[in-house]
């Protein structure tokens, strides 16, 4: 079984082929600026175009960015500290400069690694099932939309269902966004909430994932207080922050 210490390096080694850099470079106490590219083992929901891609893993930022807007993204990790640029008012600074260039702060979010001293299959009082991608077809529904993503659904490997009556009222899926890494993502419909049902199927999927070799890993908004409670209650901790930022047009056409 791995260990806290071989799961964090391997989310590093991931990390720095995302963000074209090496993995010591998140333990350094100084910020570090790279190129920006996206290699073809980097994770499959990076996509250009991309102007700046930012990660902490707490120590440092790591900072992989296109040749133009490098200037900018320099003076703004070393005007302020760290943990400052994942917030405002300071993040406002970046945003007025790069939106002369016409790109603009897009996706933020926090990552999580299972913690094994504390992780352990969690139960809850419905039937639990695992599911396989052949059992996914009748699945790719608005309400399983966390679980399963209908636009990548290559990428969906492993589930687990919760059922009342024969009934789906939970769904954990992962997807094989890395060689070594499966990402969770986890829908409880709205009458079964507070059940303890998320949990159940987070830890569970977790654990057949680590069954298999791979690295489980969760992703919240800072703001998605439920989300993040899940993530803990069912054995992970806090590991890594991103932000990106791209093109001003792509942003705005999200939000319509």
């Amino acid at each position: 079984m791995l260990t806290n210490q071989e799961i964090l390096k391997r989310a590093m080694q991931q990390s720095a082929l995302d963000l074209n850099c090496c993995e010591d470079d998140f333990l350094k106490e100084e910020n570090v600026l790279t190129f920006s590219k996206i290699g073809t083992a980097a994770k499959k929901y990076y996509k250009e175009p991309i102007a700046c891609t930012f990660v902490s893993y707490g120590n440092n930022i790591v900072a992989s960015v296109k040749d133009e807007y490098r200037s900018v993204v320099k003076e703004y990790i070393d005007k302020f500290p760290f943990y400052h640029c994942f917030e405002t008012p300071n993040m406002h600074w970046l945003e007025s400069r790069m939106n002369e260039y016409g790109q603009k702060i897009c996706f933020m979010a926090e990552y999580f690694l299972p913690d094994m001293q504390k992780i352990k299959r969690l139960s809850c009082d419905y039937e639990i099932r695992i599911l396989s991608q052949k059992d996914f077809s009748g699945l790719y529904l608005p309400q399983w939309s966390n679980a399963l993503c209908q636009a990548r659904k290559e990428l969906d490997v492993l589930a687990m269902g919760a059922y009342s009556e024969n009934k789906l009222v939970g769904l954990a899926g992962c997807s094989s966004d890395c060689a070594d890494m499966w990402q969770i993502g986890v829908d409880v419909l709205p009458a079964y909430r507070k059940r303890g049902i998320a949990s159940s199927l987070t830890s569970n999927l977790a654990a057949e994932i680590l069954d298999r070799n791979k690295v489980p890993f969760y992703c919240c908004a800072w703001s998605n207080i439920p989300s993040a409670r899940n993530a803990i209650k069912s054995g992970f901790l806090p590991a890594w922050v991103e932000m990106t930022v791209k093109p001003k047009n792509l942003v705005e056409d999200m939000n319509k």
